[in-house]
């Protein structure tokens, strides 16, 4: 018998901790705000790629709107919350050198700066967020380059989630 409530003792533990994991998830939008606005993000940087603004944008879409019960709308001014986002750095720099003194591995940095303005309070959060990813430069090409960039603008999609619905 002692056993049997052993087990129902831990079995009650286990799942209470299981709940207060997915209820401390971080997410933390307030019940009144619904809709969200995610413009285009702006690409101020100088990176040789295109579609990083495109790819960006669609990260955060992916964060806000799929992974939470808000709203995508297009009119910035009516909704309750806007996410803006401009990238302001890219860099491709050699991480590792062969012995011909070619770069062997590149590092992708990307800087993003974003706003997140709750607009039923005025109120504007901002903050800057960066990803990198190494990749193989010997081998990989503008290909592994391009990989690489989207890694690393995942990187800061997941960042940029967490500390908006985390209140920064």
């Amino acid at each position: 018998m002692k056993t049997l409530s052993s087990i129902a003792l831990v079995g009650a533990v286990l799942i209470a901790s299981g709940c207060a994991y997915y209820s401390f998830s971080g997410v933390s939008i307030p019940s009144n705000l619904t809709t969200i606005a995610i413009p285009l993000a702006e690409d101020n940087s100088t990176a040789p790629l295109a579609l990083l603004d495109e790819s960006l944008t669609e990260l955060m879409i992916d964060r806000f709107v799929r992974q939470t019960r808000l709203t995508l709308i297009e009119d910035q001014d009516e909704a309750d919350l806007l996410l803006t986002a401009q990238i302001t750095r890219y860099t491709n720099a050699p991480t590792s050198v062969t012995g011909q003194e070619r770069a062997q591995f590149n590092r992708i940095t990307i800087s993003v700066s974003a706003q997140y303005l709750n607009q039923t309070e005025d109120d504007v959060l901002e903050r800057s967020f960066s990803g990198f990813e190494d990749y193989d430069a010997l081998e990989g090409g503008l290909e592994a380059e391009e990989l690489a960039a989207l890694v690393a603008l995942e990187i800061i999609a997941d960042d940029l989630f967490i500390a908006a619905t985390s209140n920064w």
